[in-house]
């Protein structure tokens, strides 16, 4: 069983993911925790935790502190943030700070599943120890991400596609690559794949800025928000 303690400060959310934890096959609740001191409590105490799925709306701190304080202290148990935190500066944080995943609310049983999986998938490849090729490298960096984003094509990160996402939403127009690259911290050329990306899938569109002279310049925008 992979024991996971369940963070958020709505104790009703909490209840929610906690019964959604306990419906994934090989996954057991070991404890749920409202606030950052009793996460840290949960953490220093339960005898076994493999995984945390930190909240970062706390009452008394934020979810990526949790994490910070609980990295000071030695412990080196999984993270997978569950927030409706969507600003990029977080997302990137998150990643900075060992967030293995990050799952934005609201999110249907079907979302949380995917990462669950993933993340057993995860465990057991590194249950075998060894040293590992290039290939398993790969595989090793990508089970995570691959099973909870069917629709990306091959060769394309669900964390970069999560970066340019939060950018997007965050904006209050419509971007161009190169402001995505400077929001996300990825190349032009990067940030353009994943807009083409976004656009033919439909959940970006294209907006065309004419200026003086030359070839207007592409923009996109959230679908929702076109």
């Amino acid at each position: 069983m992979i024991e996971v303690l369940v963070v958020d400060d709505d104790t009703r959310v909490a209840r929610v993911n906690a019964a959604y934890v306990e419906k994934v096959p090989g996954f057991h609740v070991a404890g749920e925790a409202h606030n950052a001191a009793e996460a840290l409590r949960q953490v220093e105490s339960l005898p076994r935790l493999d995984l945390v799925l930190m909240d970062h709306y706390l009452p008394d701190d934020t979810g990526l502190a949790v994490v910070q304080e609980m990295r000071r202290r030695g412990h080196q148990t999984d993270v997978i943030m569950v927030t409706a935190a969507r600003d990029v500066s977080t997302v990137q944080a998150a990643m900075r700070q060992g967030a293995l995943q990050y799952l934005v609310k609201p999110f249907a049983f079907a979302g949380l599943r995917a990462k669950l999986e993933a993340y057993a998938e995860l465990r057991r490849t590194l249950d075998g120890g060894g040293e590992a090729e290039q290939a398993e490298v790969d595989r090793i960096f990508g089970a995570l991400s691959a099973p909870s984003e069917p629709g990306l094509p091959k060769g394309h990160s669900p964390t970069t596609a999560e970066l340019v996402r939060q950018a997007l939403l965050s904006a209050e127009r419509p971007l161009s690559a190169q402001e995505i690259a400077e929001r996300t911290g990825v190349s032009r050329q990067t940030a353009q794949r994943y807009l083409k990306l976004l656009e033919r899938t439909g959940r970006a569109r294209l907006t065309l800025k004419y200026g003086d002279a030359g070839r207007p310049e592409h923009r996109y925008v959230w679908a929702t928000r076109a």
